[in-house]
């Protein structure tokens, strides 16, 4: 077969394949509608959750931060929080480092 005829032949099996076409179009938008359900709708509530939790923390709350450092609040301020981690020492984080309450945790040892 010459390129001069299979061109001249894509379209008649274009033609044919007309009610398949919408079916991929079903197919790509139920894929999607899938992916949003299992995997960005549940992502986005545990991020509403923790910017809850962030706004809502006040001092002497238990926290660790994505480092891995359990502290204690001890100031809050706009973007930043003060944590005591052992004795008298301190450290600044930045709210956004705050992922969970540790109050639970230590309450599991």
């Amino acid at each position: 077969m010459t390129l001069i005829s299979l061109l001249q032949a894509a379209p008649a099996a274009g033609q044919a394949q007309g009610g398949s076409q919408w079916s991929f179009w079903i197919m790509i938008i139920a894929l999607f509608a899938i992916m949003w359900f299992f995997m960005i709708r549940p992502q986005r509530k545990q991020q509403k959750e923790l910017e809850k939790f962030r706004s809502e923390l006040k001092k002497g709350d238990k926290v660790i931060t994505a480092g891995g450092i359990y502290g204690t609040v001890a100031e809050i301020e706009e973007r930043t929080i003060l944590l005591k981690v052992d004795g008298e020492v301190k450290l600044r984080v930045d709210k956004g480092s705050i992922v969970r309450d540790s109050s639970d945790t230590q309450a599991q040892k």
